[in-house]
């Protein structure tokens, strides 16, 4: 069964406004499966993942193109970049948008081969796994922002989350919407997949294995700052390596780095980033979290609820096309801390995350560090927990449950 994506509406307007429009996420999120099911058959489709198609693509992109009708879904393109320039030349030939769609796993050079070769012709994309509003069938598709407008209107499409630590553990892959697909055997073969497909492209092989066992450091770690310096000790490798290998997570879309929030001003702040992961479910297989009720009840619960909430916040972003990078946390030398912090406008929002039920208002004691900061005005605040319904817990601050992600 087809689950209808919220980003594909921002990718139809963007097909309008480029020629090229590249949808780039990690492994299994669903890119391909989207846009057959959206665009085929008005579109030709060639995938790179043919080795006949790929040796082609690699060595002759232009007979490559000549042997595909445009307009064309190309999938896997990371996989030659030599097609860029061709395509470049294809699309300077006419003055049409949306005939060129590229899907690709993000790695290191993609992201640049394509603005380099691409600037001015190409719309990136990012694509997340399944939000729960994807899941539910919640024809909602707005960022969240915990003001009265966002509230309101989120308030007219709520429905109850149920089994929410299934949800979580489980994770958010499409495949596995499918409640006849085992869990074990999926993320058993996506882990292989991504290191024996996109790693072994980027390091030497011999240090796979040392790959494997620094995603479960830093599944392990999930909602921590990232100290490489431990990790690096953990692993048996050099710290240099694990900055590497953090890069390589984050640019194929498996992890995803928030950055403290900082201002001109002051340099109070921590400079380390935190950690979170794009799928629940690949951080409970990682560190051996097998069933819903072992997530729920064991010592990483409250990181491992703060990730989901994070993750779902990010994929709002992403599915609605709006800018993701201004998702902040806050933490200062005085060990003042916030969870999330959302600039918009030069208003901050502060957020914080709470597995509890019962929010109260002494869980927000550090929002008022915001008002020191020059230039910015301090929005509504926001506990997101798992309490039953909205409750306004002071005039500027409101607990909000997680159905209104």
């Amino acid at each position: 069964m087809y689950l209808e994506r919220h980003v594909y509406s921002y990718i139809e307007r963007m097909l309008r406004q480029f020629k090229i429009v590249l949808v780039t996420g990690s492994r299994q999120v669903g890119k391909s499966t989207m846009l057959k099911e959206k665009l085929l058959p008005g579109y030709d489709y060639a995938v790179l993942d043919d080795y006949a198609e790929l040796d082609m693509a690699k060595n002759d992109p232009a007979i490559f193109i000549k042997n595909h009708k445009i307009p064309l879904i190309i999938d896997e393109v990371q996989r030659a970049p030599e097609l860029f320039l061709q395509l470049k030349y294809i699309v300077d030939q006419s003055a049409d948008k949306g005939k060129i769609v590229l899907t690709g796993s993000q790695s290191y050079k993609l992201l640049k081969n394509a603005s380099d070769s691409l600037a001015g012709r190409v719309c990136i994309v990012d694509m997340a796994s399944l939000s729960m509003r994807e899941k539910y069938g919640i024809d909602f598709n707005s960022p969240f922002l915990p003001e009265q407008n966002y509230v309101d209107s989120r308030s007219s499409y709520l429905t109850k989350y149920d089994d929410l630590w299934k949800h979580i553990q489980r994770g958010s892959m499409p495949e596995l919407f499918d409640e006849s697909i085992e869990w074990e055997s999926f993320y058993r073969s996506y882990v292989r997949t991504y290191l024996e497909r996109d790693v072994a492209e980027l390091i030497n092989s011999k240090n796979l294995l040392k790959f494997n066992n620094f995603m479960k450091c830093l599944a392990a770690r999930t909602g921590e700052l990232v100290n490489s310096d431990a990790i690096a000790r953990d692993v048996g490798v050099n710290v240099r390596t694990i900055q590497e290998w953090t890069s390589i997570l984050e640019s194929s879309g498996i992890i995803r780095l928030l950055h403290s929030y900082e201002n001109s001003i002051t340099n109070r702040t921590v400079k380390t980033p935190k950690v979170y992961f794009m799928d629940t479910g690949l951080v409970c297989y990682l560190v051996g979290w097998t069933s819903a009720q072992v997530a729920m009840n064991g010592a990483m619960n409250g990181a491992l609820f703060e990730n989901f909430v994070i993750s779902e916040v990010i994929k709002s972003y992403y599915n609605s096309g709006h800018d993701a990078q201004n998702l902040y946390f806050y933490r200062d030398k005085e060990q003042k801390e916030i969870d999330l912090v959302i600039e918009k406008d030069g208003v901050l929002y502060p957020i914080e995350i709470k597995k509890s039920s019962r929010p109260a208002l002494d869980m927000t004691k550090s929002f008022g560090v915001l008002s020191r900061i020059p230039g910015k005005t301090v929005g509504t605040g926001c506990i997101i927990c798992q309490c039953e319904k909205k409750t306004f817990l002071s005039e500027n601050i409101i607990a909000l449950p997680v159905e209104y992600l």
